[in-house]
């Protein structure tokens, strides 16, 4: 969705248009490939970087568009939430120091981004999801305020029809209806491209394919998401429902989602893969176009092949084919787009050079990979990896082997090898595969945050941990040492930014909470039970109504074995609530100047938490 001004195709003229350019941009690139006009050397690679916008206390910052306009350079570009930007790094040719040297304008790129933000109180962050996101960030309101994104969103909610029904399990479990594509607000990726010999492609393809679970194992960095812990790499999952076009009554058919690993492997050409995104995901957007595709070969003109760009935009392949245009020729690459942004430079450095080397070190023995592999035992090594990371067992050519061995003794010397061969310095490869070596042994990413996060809730509540946390995580990104040399924090870790203590920080979210028609000894058992002094009483539609406090019942403990006795006869409806926003200090007079120990915390009329003078 590289193009800015796109429009939603609504009219049969605009339709009948955009088909019209799409099928001559598929034949102009049949004819390119065909009169072997595409690039084959030298061989290049880039990456796009995507990173998060933090405030003084480490939440999404909502000022994409000014710090953008502050750094004023046209590496950078928006992205669709207004807390994250995206850097687009330049090519470059595959030899020698190449990954220092992309380490380099990504550290000096980022630098000037870091000064730009400095100036709006603004940090930048590098992960996959940012721990200390919440629901409010996701609203149509945080979405950066550029027509292309508005008409995105539109576009997939006419399709579907309904809400986005979001649902993810882990450890813990995700269940929620959202009223817009603004959950893929969520992800932040760093997106490796190499450049692909046109003769080699179909091979290389699914080789990517092939080698997509075990290059991610390594490479987890997203566990959390709203404070849930669900998979090791969980923007798989979430990319995959947050911009799902079909309807939920649609699902048990054969279409496939538009954010998929594909269903089988590739056995045509380049142009087949085009051919079959097209055939299964309708256009949603169109753009004006200028020119005919196949009139331009014959005016001697390389054409961009705009309309199959703006479609394949919209289709999401976890490996995806790309066509572009540099120094006057065309060429074909895959773009890597299942890794995840940060924890630092280095790691994702490493990440990409690991995948890099597995490419091009692909061995004779692989070329015909399809005929010795089951397509979905390569598609379910992705999903276990998204799911279990380094803890995931792969089915490996027919065998079952560990994360750990199967890298460590058979991937990582085949990366080594094809470096090599394509002439990058031993310097180089020692210094950045070491990375993903120490990685193996000692923990990633998404054990680094998980490890950290459970350490961080035996002593503080959700939000604070999130925030202690993200801050932390930080401070470690600032002197890009690999996430394996961090230390997990332990429970009594802080932060040396001053965090504003609110009363989210502090209040009990794991609530139990009856109905006024309730029995009253069932309820009167249920808080000597769990030791609940007060109990929050709820409508159907789940809005606060009453509250039952220990103090309430316990001169009618004689009344209480009488089952006509319920718990409306003795809760207060009359309330003192608060919001989650407010501050510890509006809480404590609150409380004080109310003389009550307690403060049911809401959103409207819907009960969110309880803060009792203990949590004080």
């Amino acid at each position: 969705m590289g193009n800015l001004n796109v429009t939603k195709l609504s009219t049969k003229k605009d339709k009948a248009n955009y088909i019209h350019q799409l099928t001559k941009d598929i034949e102009a690139l049949d004819y390119m490939i065909e009169n072997d006009m595409i690039e084959k050397a030298p061989i290049r690679i880039g990456a796009e970087q995507e990173f998060c916008l933090v405030n003084d206390e480490f939440l999404p910052h909502h000022n994409a568009l000014e710090i953008l306009k502050e750094i004023d350079d046209e590496h950078f570009t928006t992205e669709i939430g207004n807390y994250n930007l995206e850097i687009n790094l330049d090519p470059f040719e595959l030899k020698d120091t190449c990954f220092s040297q992309l380490h380099h304008q990504l550290k000096e790129l980022l630098g000037k981004a870091k000064r730009a933000a400095e100036k709006y109180n603004t940090k930048i962050a590098l992960t996959g999801i940012l721990p200390t996101l919440s629901l409010k960030h996701i609203s149509l309101d945080n979405m950066t305020p550029i027509q292309r994104y508005y008409v995105l969103n539109d576009a997939i909610k006419e399709s579907r029809k309904q809400d986005f029904d979001i649902h993810i399990k882990g450890v813990d479990e995700l269940n929620l209806l959202h009223d817009s594509v603004m959950l893929e607000g969520c992800n932040t990726s760093f997106q490796a491209h190499l450049q692909i010999h046109p003769d080699d492609f179909i091979k290389s393809y699914n080789w990517a394919q092939a080698i997509s679970g075990p290059v991610l194992s390594v490479c987890t960095n997203s566990p959390l998401l709203f404070g849930k812990e669900l998979w090791s790499e969980t923007r798989i999952a979430l990319f995959t429902q947050s911009v799902d076009t079909r309807a939920n009554s649609f699902l048990l058919n054969e279409k496939q989602s538009r954010v998929s690993f594909g269903n089988n492997w590739e056995t045509g050409s380049i142009t087949d893969i085009f051919k079959d995104n097209i055939s299964r995901f309708r256009s949603l957007v169109t753009a004006e176009f200028e020119k005919d595709s196949v009139e331009m070969l014959a005016n001697g003109e390389i054409p961009k092949l705009k309309a199959l760009s703006l479609h394949n935009g919209t289709v999401y392949r976890w490996n995806r084919v790309c066509y572009g245009v540099g120094g006057g020729k065309p060429h074909l690459r895959i773009e890597n787009r299942y890794i995840p942004s940060g924890p630092t430079m280095k790691d994702e450095i490493a990440n990409m050079m690991f995948w890099v080397g597995l490419m091009v070190g692909r061995r004779k023995s692989d070329d015909n990979l399809h005929e010795t592999m089951d397509f979905k035992d390569a598609k379910s090594n992705f999903f276990a990896a998204a799911r279990y990371g380094m803890a995931t067992q792969f089915n490996w050519k027919g065998k079952i082997i560990c994360s750990q061995d199967l890298i460590l003794n058979e991937l990582l010397p085949m990366a080594y090898r094809g470096l090599y061969k394509m002439g990058i310095s031993p310097e180089d490869a020692e210094n950045y595969l070491t990375v993903i070596v120490n990685r193996v042994k000692i923990h990633n990413g998404s054990q680094w945050l998980i490890k950290s996060y459970r350490n961080l809730l035996k002593s503080k509540k959700r939000s604070e941990a999130l925030q202690v946390l993200t801050a932390n995580m930080y401070l470690k990104q600032e002197h890009d040492y690999p996430v394996a040399t961090w230390e997990v924090l332990d429970q009594d870790a802080h932060t040396t930014f001053d965090i504003d203590k609110k009363v989210v920080h502090v209040m009990t979210s794991d609530l139990f909470s009856v109905d006024k028609k309730d029995s009253l000894e069932l309820v009167s058992h249920m808080m000597k039970w769990k030791n609940i002094h007060h109990m929050p009483v709820i409508n159907r539609k789940k809005d606060l109504v009453g509250l039952l406090s220990w103090t309430d019942i316990k001169n009618h403990i004689s009344e209480i074995e009488d089952s006509t006795k319920c718990v409306q006869n003795f809760m207060k409806t009359e309330l003192i609530t608060i919001t989650k926003e407010k501050s510890i200090e509006d809480a404590k007079q609150l409380m004080e100047s109310n003389n009550i120990g307690c403060l049911p915390v809401v959103k409207g009329h819907k009960l969110i938490g309880i803060l009792t003078s203990n949590d004080l």
